[in-house]
């Protein structure tokens, strides 16, 4: 006998252009509870039938698949008339050899009317807005990156090796000469010595053999190419930054707080408001939290012996942004968490330290925001 939890509910099965929806509810008298199939377009008008057809069977409860970002319209759409669930897909994951869109919506009705679905967090649109803004931002940085390295692959081409001299060839002397040579302008001491700045100057003879090389009209054009993608690109990255600003002026205080952890700065601070959001009641444990972005052991256990204790995905953005906070604080000032970080080194390897320092640093984010508290530091011999 199943222990029923809710009377009415409805599972969905989302796709891009239809919705297949379940709803199983307890008939009175019967043992067997009733179930009625739809499906429904996923234009704004269909979702809105959607609605009207869960509220006439009055359901209560609804939970759907994470699917891409299908399912965000219908949650907005959804949100304020019944009690969402999302869960990934992989957990509630179909038994093999029953894969039909209606089958797979009356399986998660059946999830949910047993209360075993696991939920998945789903933050405040406030939140959701500044989540797209940093995970944009990080996008736009690694097309830049991949930009400047395409640039360089044309001067290696052209046989040019400013970067044998220069450090940072998009820098202000840098782009002068890169410039000079999309003009096809003639190479000469006087015309480094207009282009570039502090004690590049000192290296001219260098700078002059460096820039023979072959630059035909193509690597010219192809130069240029990649020069006004990459400052289309930093334009953008300005103006996402200031509505990350903008975004950030509610949370300040938050902010303020987690600058005071050692290894995060203003940046990653707008990345962890982002993911995990100001409402740590949604996770029951900081253990969640951290298994949540993918900074705890798996369990894999069979037999009583143990198979793996890899970490899983979890969220990726979080988890490489306190990553890259955990290798900060081992480079810099003595501090507790510095003295964490070479303390796992010692016993278990690098990759190990930067993942349980990112643990550490997530069970600190919890407790402070918990607890309404500030970062209070031990001290590196604690």
């Amino acid at each position: 006998m199943e222990d029923v939890l809710r009377s009415c509910c409805a599972g969905l099965d989302i796709h891009q252009k239809v919705i297949v929806a379940c709803i199983i509810r307890s008939a009175e008298g019967k043992k067997r509870p009733e179930k009625f199939f739809s499906s429904f377009d996923t234009t704004t008008r269909g979702l809105f039938d959607l609605s009207d057809w869960l509220t006439s069977y009055e359901v209560t409860h609804i939970s759907m698949e994470s699917t891409g970002v299908y399912w965000k319209c219908v949650w907005r759409i959804l949100q304020n008339h019944f009690e969402l669930q999302l869960a990934n897909p992989r957990h509630i994951k179909n038994i093999p050899g029953k894969k039909t869109d209606m089958k797979d919506a009356e399986w998660i009705a059946r999830l949910t009317r047993l209360g075993v679905v696991p939920t998945s967090f789903v933050p405040p649109e406030p939140i959701q807005e500044l989540r797209d803004l940093t995970r944009y931002r990080k996008h736009l940085v690694e097309d830049l990156n991949r930009e400047k390295n395409r640039g360089h692959m044309v001067l290696q081409n052209a046989g040019i090796k400013l970067t044998s001299v220069i450090k940072d060839i998009y820098g202000k002397s840098g782009r002068g000469l890169l410039y000079a040579l999309i003009k096809n302008e003639q190479i000469t001491e006087t015309l480094i010595l207009k282009c570039v700045y502090t004690t590049l100057r000192r290296k001219v003879p260098q700078l002059l053999e460096s820039l023979e090389g072959f630059m035909t009209p193509h690597y010219r054009k192809m130069l240029s190419l990649h020069l006004t993608q990459i400052e289309c690109l930093e334009k953008q990255l300005v103006e996402v930054e200031e509505t990350i600003n903008d975004s950030l002026v509610p949370y300040e205080e938050y902010v303020e707080r987690l600058e005071e952890i050692p290894g995060i700065n203003r940046r990653t601070a707008a990345v962890v408001l982002a993911e995990v959001g100001i409402d740590m009641s949604v996770f029951p444990s900081a253990g969640h939290l951290a298994s949540w972005a993918g900074a705890s052991p798996g369990n894999n256990q069979s037999a009583g012996k143990t198979r793996s204790k890899r970490v899983g995905k979890g969220n990726s953005y979080l988890k490489k942004v306190l990553a890259q906070g955990a290798l900060a604080v081992s480079q810099g000032k003595p501090n507790r968490i510095q003295a964490f970080f070479f303390r796992v080194r010692r016993n278990a390897g690098h990759k190990k330290s930067v993942v349980a320092t990112v643990h550490l640093l997530v069970r600190i984010i919890y407790r402070m925001f918990s607890d309404q508290s500030r970062y209070n530091e031990l001290g590196g011999s604690y």
